[in-house]
């Protein structure tokens, strides 16, 4: 009798162990960008990922996969992407791979926002709208986060363009503006993922070089692909780190000089490390921006809270 209760004890606690131990789902949907075009990035580890698309792209996410398997953490990593395409082709014309329940999604737009009308931000808005309500419908407690990408330096650097002959950060940070107004439109969405910030911080501390029209100085590098639009290895590398840190919650200085995806993709262990600062800083930049103005807002809320005016 005891050996049966034991039997069917253990055969009751084995659902609720292998629930415990379920992977993280994680989804990407973008489109080249999140591929990691143009560089070795894109077909990196694709055994590792699923492609929705069938096509067997590694991309950022795999690199982020990696990432995950050092820091011990358990994740399930999809994407869903087609170069050239916005939000709203997804949504049009993807749903159907991807409207399921995940745990976490990362939303990458189209690199001016709007293809037709560059720095246009009212599609985008109403697209990550639409997929972070169609995900959140799925399940409730999704975390969904939209990246705000990277300047082009073919559209800062030449002429024709919404940014030409601005400051080689304004793009992104339009960008990153455009993201964050997205962000305050819709309870569904939880955040944003800022790479093109990180980006400009590689600039400021000299880490990559800001010009690649006028050659790579010595001693940094360049974050963007031969067509100056597109990332290099490097700035995958970087739009990965920033999005395991945001993703996570990891200090991504904790993967060190010897981390495994900057070794296979030949990132030199000073650039690695370098880059992985850059990703932690933006995001405490953040982190402490939000406090502080947490703070303010409750400074300003105390006297009403306690009966005082504050009119003068």
């Amino acid at each position: 009798m005891k050996t049966l209760l034991a039997i069917l004890l253990i055969a009751l606690s084995v659902p609720a162990a292998a629930q415990s131990q379920r992977p993280r789902t994680i989804l990407f949907v973008g489109n080249s960008f999140t591929q990691g075009a143009l560089s070795p990035v894109r077909r990196y580890r694709a055994d590792a990922v699923t492609d929705l698309g069938g096509e067997r792209q590694g991309g950022v996410p795999a690199v982020f996969k990696t990432f995950t398997e050092e820091a011990g953490l358990s994740y399930a990593v999809s994407l869903e992407t087609q170069g050239g395409q916005s939000l709203g082709f997804h949504y049009d014309q993807r749903r159907a791979f991807i409207d399921r329940a995940w745990d976490v999604v990362v939303l990458q737009e189209y690199s001016t926002l709007d293809a037709a009308r560059p720095g246009d931000a009212t599609a985008y808005r109403r697209d990550a709208m639409r997929l972070a309500r169609m995900f959140t419908r799925a399940n409730p407690a999704v975390q969904v986060e939209l990246m705000a990408t990277w300047t082009r330096a073919d559209l800062t650097y030449r002429p024709g363009s919404p940014w030409s002959g601005r400051p080689v950060t304004a793009m992104a940070s339009d960008l990153d503006a455009a993201a964050r107004s997205a962000r305050g439109g819709s309870r569904a969405i939880d955040g944003v993922i800022p790479v093109g910030a990180a980006w400009n911080r590689a600039f400021a501390q000299r880490i990559a070089d800001p010009n690649p029209y006028d050659g790579i100085a010595f001693g940094q590098v360049d974050l963007w692909a031969h067509d100056q639009y597109h990332a290099s290895t490097h700035g995958y590398y970087l739009e990965a780190l920033v999005v395991f840190a945001k993703v996570t919650g990891i200090d991504p200085r904790t993967l060190g000089a010897r981390e495994r995806a900057a070794e296979d993709l030949g990132i030199a262990p000073a650039v690695a490390t370098a880059l992985q600062r850059i990703a932690f800083e933006q995001l405490a930049a953040e982190r402490d921006q939000r406090a502080s103005r947490s703070s303010v807002a409750v400074k300003a809320e105390w006297p009403r809270a306690s009966g005082t005016s504050v009119a003068k």
